[in-house]
């Protein structure tokens, strides 16, 4: 773990730096506590919030898109009027496992309201991932960067599977796009990552681009539309619809390298919108099982792109923008 005291020391030395904006216009980077502030021509873009104890995760909030309205759900963050104020752990853009060697690192604690034995079982099936460092903080006019490092712990403590992650936001043809690049690392010891529904990296769009409440639309690269994109493999889904009187969309693509490509969706009606390359049987019962052991020394590589854009699908490009994508070398 030399290495990882390492990386601890220089990320106290990139935040001690970072304290202040290192570019008037293009992207910017301060760091507050718990909070890594990203600004684009001195606006706020987003806020990466790395040590949340409710939360048990990090993850992106708000996210500002290039019209400068939100583009995910303020709850449970923020209390707004007309918001949906089910599922209390979609928190913006994050990443979350319902069976990491059987420790939840998905639920929260305000997930579940059980009575005596029950909720204190569920409350030791949940973990935390838990970041340990940065090591790259960076922002020039074109690009801000946020490299860090996760464990994942059980209830206990006990150190299961560790990340990195890379995430890098642009601004492109008008567009807020965040590449977020994720390696699964098997550090600890063999670890099982079981097939389930709820794991992968998520977006929680806004209530009133939702179907069920909203009056949003979805849309994927075989051309489904709308509930029946649920549980399909695609190469691309983009989920799109009103915002503050704005027609805006989410659209969310699976790199042609990441794991178990083209990825299945977990995109939801009511606006929870996961890339799940982990519980193909869970979404479609005649699939085969997803179940599998990262060995020591593994890793697992998820890549994606989400782009924040105007427009529904057509208007944005999404179908180009999926192919300039997949030719980049990740």
């Amino acid at each position: 773990m030399t290495a990882r005291i390492f990386v601890v020391l220089m990320s106290f030395a990139i935040l001690i730096g970072m304290n202040r904006s290192a570019f008037a216009d293009g992207f910017s980077i301060s760091c507050e506590e718990s909070q890594v502030a990203i600004k684009y021509d001195g606006k706020l873009v987003t806020k990466y919030h790395y040590r949340d104890a409710e939360a048990r995760k990090p993850y992106f909030w708000p996210v500002i898109g290039p019209t400068g309205k939100s583009m995910t759900r303020a709850f449970p963050m923020e209390n707004v009027e007309g918001e949906q104020h089910d599922h209390p752990h979609h928190r913006g853009v994050w990443f979350g496992h319902q069976g990491v060697g059987g420790t939840d690192v998905w639920l929260e604690a305000a997930s579940k309201n059980l009575k005596g034995e029950k909720q204190q079982e569920f409350l030791a099936s949940l973990g935390t991932i838990t970041h340990t460092a940065f090591t790259e903080i960076s922002a020039n006019q074109d690009h801000a960067v946020i490299r860090s490092t996760n464990d994942y712990l059980d209830s206990a403590g006990k150190q299961l599977l560790g990340d990195e992650r890379a995430m890098v936001f642009q601004m492109i043809n008008g567009q807020l796009v965040l590449d977020f690049d994720i390696a699964l690392i098997g550090e600890y010891g063999d670890i099982e990552l079981q097939d389930m529904k709820d794991a992968g990296l998520n977006v929680r769009v806004p209530t009133s681009m939702s179907l069920t409440d909203g009056k949003g639309h979805i849309l994927n690269s075989a051309g489904d539309r709308d509930g029946d994109t649920w549980s399909k493999a695609a190469d691309w889904v983009d989920y799109h619809g009103p915002v503050d009187g704005e027609h805006l969309g989410v659209a969310f693509l699976n790199h042609p390298s990441s794991f178990r490509h083209p990825t299945r969706w977990h995109v939801r009606d009511y606006g929870l919108f996961t890339a799940n390359a982990f519980g193909p049987k869970s979404l479609h019962e005649s699939a085969e099982s997803g179940t599998f052991t990262m060995k020591t020394g593994d890793s697992v590589f998820l890549r994606h792109r989400i782009i924040f854009h105007e427009g529904d699908s057509e208007a944005a490009g999404i179908a180009n923008a999926y192919k300039t994508y997949a030719a980049s070398k990740r």
